[in-house]
């Protein structure tokens, strides 16, 4: 899937604000349930109920979902990245941000494959924000 250019975020984001004002104004929000209460964030209608259980548990003694957990490490190794000068530091933090990315689990349905080129940019645009 394409995502949209960073220039043309700001314009779908006033579309989108724009039909939300206006389906506000013409009250289509206003019968909606649960209307004004808080919402439940701890929901775990979107779990398989087999697994809800587990989650719980998990959830509860700290323990993060694999994919949440890559994802920070590949946040952590881009900031280093960024403060990282060159030499073998650098390129150790490569390799690991290119394994990660390579290894990124994908929820229940697997790994994701990044593509070469999608990892090569990544690390290019790192090498420019040096």
């Amino acid at each position: 899937m394409k995502r949209a250019p960073k220039h043309a975020l700001p314009l779908l984001d006033a579309l989108a604000e724009k039909h939300i004002g206006e389906a506000q104004a013409r009250g289509e929000f206003e019968d909606l349930p649960g209307r004004g209460e808080p919402l439940d964030l701890g929901d775990d209608a979107l779990v398989p109920e087999e697994l809800r259980t587990a989650y719980r548990l998990l959830k509860n003694a700290g323990c993060l979902p694999p994919e949440v957990e890559a994802h920070g490490e590949i946040r952590d190794i881009e900031t280093l990245l960024r403060a990282a000068g060159s030499g073998d530091d650098r390129s150790q933090l490569l390799a690991r941000l290119q394994f990660l990315l390579l290894r990124a689990p994908l929820g229940r349905r697997g790994s994701l494959r990044v593509e070469a080129d999608y990892a090569e940019k990544i690390a290019e645009k790192l090498e420019r924000s040096r």
